[in-house]
């Protein structure tokens, strides 16, 4: 919205030409969403409270994690969306597909994520929205928004997969792309939500995997850089780094809340509609491979899981003493905050060893 306006203007004021740098939008956005959510975060805090929107604890759970969240507002999410969608509807340009593609994404899970979230608080439990049901609901919605990218945009290189550390390893899946995709959205959902128990052990991950995306969305986007890095140039994808810059400030005002102890919890509301969006913009850069080395905390947290009921199916007994990972490591005695500082060192680390692969072909 203001990016269009503003640069109508670059003719009669020449300084708005600055508004025409990506960098420099980017930077905007980022700024304006951490703004945004610093301004309402506070309010909705205190009406969620008042309405008691709070979502139940596990209660086979650590005893003191039981006692420390019951009570917490949950639904943080919406903070988040609505500082990320209202700062990339004034920075981005409007005219670019790969922008709507991800806003209908973020606010179709977004909503999934509050249906589920609502149930689980009516109902006071932590069961919520039915998991077929909230499986076909991601199903849908990644399938959308992957028709959106294939058939409403020039992305010509969709149906491949490229593979970081070689240069020439790349896979055209064709037809066999979307089942891909539909993977890496709804894995990525999940797993960011499988991720999200215990204060700020989620929301940091999140905003390095954006981060990193800033980066990359940007260079992919530039014939100059794609090429020094031998990386594949595809047009137009470069405005991605508002939406990706849009997440990281909205999530570094939501820390300021959910910090340990945390005020809010982000919900499914938040971690659907954060853990698809990231999805979506990895497929648009075609770095999903990327996606998974960067995102690697949300990946173990995801396979311990896996491997936990796999194990106690199959032998009846625990490999983790609860899962997912984190709630293992509560239950052997580690301080949450000690827990959360660690998993984020771990996905500090991940997320350099994966914009390193940028140059490693």
């Amino acid at each position: 919205m203001l990016f269009d306006f503003l640069t109508s203007l670059i003719d009669e004021y020449s300084f708005l030409n600055v508004f025409k740098y990506l960098t420099f939008r980017t930077g905007l956005s980022l700024m304006t969403s951490l703004v945004i959510v610093f301004l309402i975060g506070g309010p909705l805090i205190k009406f969620f409270s008042k309405m008691d929107i709070t979502g139940p604890i596990r209660q086979d759970g650590p005893i003191d994690h039981i006692v420390k969240k019951s009570g917490t507002p949950t639904m943080g999410g919406i903070i988040i969306i609505i500082g990320m969608l209202t700062s990339t509807l004034l920075w981005a340009d409007l005219t670019n597909i790969y922008i709507w593609s991800l806003i209908f994404i973020s606010i179709s899970l977004g909503t999934l994520g509050f249906i589920d979230d609502l149930l689980k608080i009516k109902y006071r439990n932590s069961i919520g929205l039915n998991s077929k049901l909230k499986f076909f609901g991601q199903f849908f919605i990644g399938l959308i928004t992957l028709l959106i990218i294939i058939y409403f945009s020039e992305h010509e290189f969709i149906n491949n997969i490229y593979f970081p550390f070689f240069k020439n390893l790349i896979i055209d899946l064709g037809i066999y792309f979307i089942p891909f995709g539909l993977f890496v959205i709804i894995g990525s959902s999940n797993a960011v939500n499988l991720t999200d128990g215990l204060d700020g052990l989620a929301t940091v991950p999140i905003m390095l995997v954006a981060l990193s995306f800033t980066f990359i969305s940007y260079v992919v986007g530039n014939i100059i850089f794609s090429e020094y890095l031998q990386i594949q140039y595809i047009p137009d994808v470069g405005e991605t780094a508002i939406f990706c810059g849009a997440i990281v400030g909205s999530c570094l005002g939501f820390l300021w809340y959910n910090a340990p102890p945390a005020k809010i919890f982000m919900g499914d509301t938040g971690s659907l509609s954060l853990g698809g969006s990231l999805a979506a913009v990895a497929i648009i850069v075609k770095h999903e491979i990327v996606l998974a080395i960067i995102g690697g905390l949300f990946v173990l947290e995801t396979v311990s899981v896996i491997i936990q009921v796999i194990s106690f199916k199959l032998t009846g007994k625990r490999v983790f003493m609860m899962a997912p990972i984190h709630h293992h490591f509560e239950k052997k005695g580690w301080a949450e905050s000690t827990i959360v500082i660690r998993f984020w060192i771990i996905a500090i680390i991940l997320a350099l060893i994966g914009l390193a692969t940028l140059k490693l072909r």
